[in-house]
């Protein structure tokens, strides 16, 4: 792709709902020189900008009216030390790859989280996690471009705000910082994380390839593959409630799966809220819940971005009426000129 940023940028290849959209501009960098020139280019100074990775995480509520940049930075560097492994890895790596090549070199760690689909540079955005497993637990740093100094900065994981599909980089650090490069810690001692759904039936000791082939198998066959459906993974956040609301639930319904948290809250499913909310299947234009996963909304083929936040209303709103818990996105919604909100765009 040219270095100078196109015009009428069609978004549609570019986020994996694959619904219509088009940027005013758009390029892609592969270096972080090019990133810098980019930045610091008078003509493209005041007007919104947005940076994608694989765009799985996205929905394009309009067309934006703004300059799109592309990661592609590549490479990925690890070091051996006595106690485990230092990775250092571009951000423009695809997720999935890494999680691969970590265990092609017999490095566990990263297992449970296989095929989450997107970017080393979206994964401290998100904070992403799956099968009790999350992304700062094995973060020790994040690289970044402060765009107020031109200047690279390593920013401590300790002060990146991780927490429960959130970070510093998805809020108030988002229009300051562009993530060039992640650093990981992976340890020698290494304990199986089997806490979660298939992922118990594996036995006491399981190996880290057990455990990714497993979360493999079952993320295909629950979750639509963004070439068969349009989607961007999980729709909605599991959401964290009080012990008493978590007592109240159980006694109405024995079977809701509850998960304990270390702050005394409980998580709870919200595919399993959506599902007995009769919501399977529910569609709206070319917009459903998908049959199998109904934490998953999915592009039949065609669904313009208002069937998508329609349906999201509908079944949040459902969700709300029968179990008085309100559903949040972890979807990231971006409208004409930056981040907005279900909240707000169904208003």
């Amino acid at each position: 792709m040219a270095m100078t940023p196109q015009a009428r940028f069609d978004l549609h290849s570019y986020n994996t709902f694959g619904l219509m959209a088009t940027a005013d501009w758009g390029m892609a960098f592969n270096s972080l020189e090019q990133l810098q020139a980019i930045i610091q280019d008078q003509r493209w100074a005041n007007m919104p900008r947005l940076v994608l990775g694989g765009g799985s995480n996205v929905l394009f509520t309009a067309d934006y009216a703004g300059l799109v940049l592309l990661n592609r930075l590549q490479g990925i560097a690890i070091e051996e030390c006595d106690t485990g492994w230092c990775l250092q890895v571009a951000a423009g790596e695809s997720w999935p790859g890494l999680v691969e090549e970590t265990l092609r070199r017999q490095i566990p760690g990263l297992e449970n989280l296989a095929l989450i689909p997107g970017t080393v540079g979206a994964a401290p955005v998100q904070n992403i996690g799956a099968y009790g497993v999350e992304l700062c637990q094995y973060c020790c740093h994040v690289d970044a471009l402060e765009l107020a100094s031109g200047t690279v900065v390593r920013i401590p994981a300790a002060e990146c705000g991780f927490g429960y599909r959130e970070s510093h980089f998805k809020h108030q650090w988002r229009h300051s910082h562009i993530i060039i490069g992640v650093g990981l810690f992976l340890p020698k001692a290494w304990q199986p994380q089997i806490g979660y759904g298939p992922l118990r039936e594996l036995g006491d000791n399981p190996s880290a390839v057990q455990i990714y082939q497993t979360v493999c198998r079952v993320r295909r066959e629950k979750l639509p593959q963004p070439e068969e459906f349009g989607n961007a993974g999980s729709f909605f956040k599991n959401p964290t409630v009080t012990p008493d609301i978590a007592a109240r639930l159980a006694r109405h319904y024995p079977s809701m799966p509850q998960f304990p948290q270390s702050d005394g809250r409980v998580k709870l499913a919200a595919g399993w809220l959506i599902d007995q909310a009769g919501l399977k299947g529910y569609t709206v234009g070319r917009a459903s819940v998908h049959q199998q996963q109904a934490l998953v909304l999915i592009n039949l083929g065609g669904a313009s971005a208002q069937d998508v936040i329609q349906l999201a209303t509908t079944v949040r709103e459902r969700v709300l009426t029968q179990f008085a818990i309100e559903l949040e996105p972890e979807v990231r919604f971006i409208g004409r000129t930056g981040d907005t909100s279900l909240r707000e765009i169904s208003r």
